[in-house]
């Protein structure tokens, strides 16, 4: 929790420790969910044009189900083009980590990992590459500097703690200080959104409520995963080795040939169960958003493997998703990255994979707080794996620490040879 001046009548806080006790946490007929995004810490709306974001709705508010209905409708239309879209801006990414690794011996990934993920995005939601706008290629930095404003309270930056408490820790940064940045984000998503627009003010939400909402789902909540996300299955991957990358590369390339008649479809990656299980590891093990937060409804008792608790009314709820998609009791060898830990009889413990803020087996509705884009984040996690070793047979990384998901520098790129 951020320190005191956060802290909102400064509530008592109670942390949920296992994989019984955390889906109190999805349940809104018990918990409520308004303005806990970032937990007792509520960045200042003047970060977001002086709205409230879907992200900080409850369901209960009457803006959150034509809100997430309009995310919704940005998600179904485009469906048709992030296949297409995600092979072509990943197959640049990978020319350009080849070119690095052939000059220099290495190529680290993130930098141009975050470029490739914003371009993706701007293609396959707005039919638009940023790249190409205004924006050029400071859309990941333009990101950045409004997420670490929006975040500052929650982060640790490594800097010493005398530098870093009172910078970060102990007042809000002033939003004045983002603006310009935030508005170039905001021009950009204002005038490459306009059929989601009309979809929006068709459901009753203003153009200015509409653009902020569109930029914060596309730039915090799906931009900010991939960020994490992506570097963090490479660095299962990498560690996994070689035995697995050729299971890998061996039947990816066979459902593609077999069927998808030589192109990745979704019915060939239906045929691809170790690595849909990959995926599946790699979001139980390192959840990219691994805090959850709800406060009680009314008095309740919540059950943990041990014992039952009681929690009073108004009590903020906790959890720090590791605790529980690492319950040693519910997931053998819990610890360890298990790549096919969801073939078979496994697929019985995606019940418990919990990374959307509800579980894998259930999908988001208007009347819960799931990510709408949860199926979106599995598929094209899905696609970065197979159009990885569509491509190559193996590869070796160094691995970094940072306080927003691993550091990937690739060492080697093996060429598939078929």
């Amino acid at each position: 929790m951020p320190p005191g001046p956060f802290i909102a009548n400064n509530p008592n806080v109670v942390v949920l420790l296992d994989a019984k006790s955390f889906p109190t946490l999805f349940d809104v007929s018990k918990v409520e969910k308004k303005d806990l995004f970032t937990g007792t810490y509520m960045p200042s709306t003047e970060l977001t044009g002086g709205h409230r974001v879907l992200s900080y709705l409850d369901p209960s508010e009457p803006k959150h189900a034509p809100l997430k209905n309009l995310i919704f409708f940005m998600l179904k239309s485009s469906r048709s083009r992030v296949m297409p879209e995600f092979e072509a801006t990943y197959s640049e990414l990978f020319d350009e980590l080849e070119a690095e690794l052939a000059q220099k011996g290495k190529a680290f990934f993130n930098d141009v990992g975050e470029q490739a993920a914003f371009r993706f995005l701007g293609r396959a939601y707005l039919e638009t590459n940023p790249e190409v706008t205004k924006i050029g290629k400071d859309g990941p930095k333009l990101i950045g500097s409004w997420v670490l404003f929006n975040l500052g309270p929650l982060l640790r930056l490594g800097l010493p703690w005398f530098v870093e408490e009172p910078l970060l820790h102990t007042f809000r940064l002033p939003p004045a200080l983002i603006k310009k940045n935030y508005q170039k984000l905001y021009e950009f998503f204002e005038s490459s959104s306009s059929p989601i627009i009309e979809q929006a003010e068709a459901l009753g939400i203003s153009k200015d409520e509409a653009v902020h909402n569109i930029l914060f789902t596309v730039c915090f909540n799906t931009f900010g995963g991939i960020k994490i996300l992506f570097p963090n299955t490479l660095k299962w991957l990498g560690r996994a080795g070689t035995n697995l990358h050729t299971q890998l590369a061996e039947e990816i390339r066979g459902a593609i040939k077999t069927h998808g008649g030589g192109k990745v479809t979704m019915a060939a990656m239906e045929q691809m169960p170790l690595m849909k299980s990959v995926v599946y590891e790699s979001l139980r093990i390192e959840p990219p958003v691994a805090l959850q937060y709800g406060k009680a409804k009314r008095d309740l008792t919540i059950e943990s493997h041990d014992a039952i608790f009681k929690v009073k009314e108004g009590e903020m709820l906790f959890g720090y998703q590791p605790f529980a998609t690492k319950d040693p009791k519910v997931f053998d060898r819990a610890e360890e990255f298990v790549p096919d830990r969801f073939v078979g009889d496994g697929e019985k413990l995606l019940k418990y994979v919990t990374w959307s803020n509800g579980p894998e087996t259930e999908g988001p509705t208007v009347g819960n707080k799931q990510c709408a884009g949860k199926d979106f984040v599995v598929m094209i996690t899905r696609l970065f794996v197979v159009e990885l070793f569509r491509r190559y047979d193996s590869f070796d990384i160094e691995v970094g620490a940072s306080p927003l998901g691993a550091k990937i520098t690739l060492t080697s790129l093996k060429r598939a040879r078929v």
